[in-house]
């Protein structure tokens, strides 16, 4: 079985910090992890991206897409949709949606925003989209979890949230909860249809 890929963009680092509750979740479920993150995008016509970058995550490559056995897909808010650089990724796909190579493989998505309601489960829902065109399983975080019943902060059936306010990364305890719940979720649907 291949690894639980767990790819996100972040400019601030809370989708980051999500990112990698979500990982440590799905390693507590026994799962291989690699996490990964997307270059920036520029309308600056002299504008070229390094190739890997200068710290954090490594860039994601259409190969560890297309060999992972799940997927986290995480994103900031952007007007109630996913970030430029992320919807640029998944522009570059094409020739995985031909291949069907992420066919019937579980996914969730995850996001942050800096507002109470800035748009975080519109962002979800259309983060959904190209994995549905992609024949991926999305997988929600259902309200057995019974921090969604009590969290202040960040939560949603669709996918973890985080509430940025002021711009402060840090996950609340709610938040850090949902992401390892999410992750264990995505994990064991990744086990259980990796079976033949």
């Amino acid at each position: 079985m291949g690894p639980v890929l767990v790819l996100y963009y972040s400019l601030h680092g809370a989708t980051r910090n999500l990112a990698n509750k979500i990982a440590l979740g799905a390693q507590m479920q026994g799962a291989d992890v690699i996490v990964r993150t997307v270059p920036k995008v520029s309308t600056g016509i002299d504008f070229s991206q390094q190739a890997v970058p200068e710290s954090g995550d490594p860039y994601v490559t259409l190969d560890e897409l297309a060999n992972c056995s799940a997927l986290a897909l995480g994103s900031p808010t952007r007007f109630g949709n996913m970030s430029g650089a992320m919807k640029h990724f998944w522009d570059s796909t094409s020739s995985l949606w031909l291949s069907a190579n992420l066919n019937a493989k579980p996914a969730c998505v995850f996001t942050s925003s800096s507002s109470m309601h800035g748009g975080q489960e519109s962002t979800l829902l259309t983060m959904m989209i190209p994995l549905l065109h992609h024949g991926m399983v999305i997988s929600g975080l259902p309200y057995s979890e019974p921090k969604l019943h009590t969290t202040q902060t960040g939560g949603s059936p669709y996918g973890v949230t985080h509430v940025s306010l002021q711009n402060k990364p840090e996950l609340s305890q709610d938040e850090q909860a949902l992401c390892i719940a999410q992750g264990k979720r995505l994990a064991s649907l990744a086990q259980k249809l990796g079976q033949k």
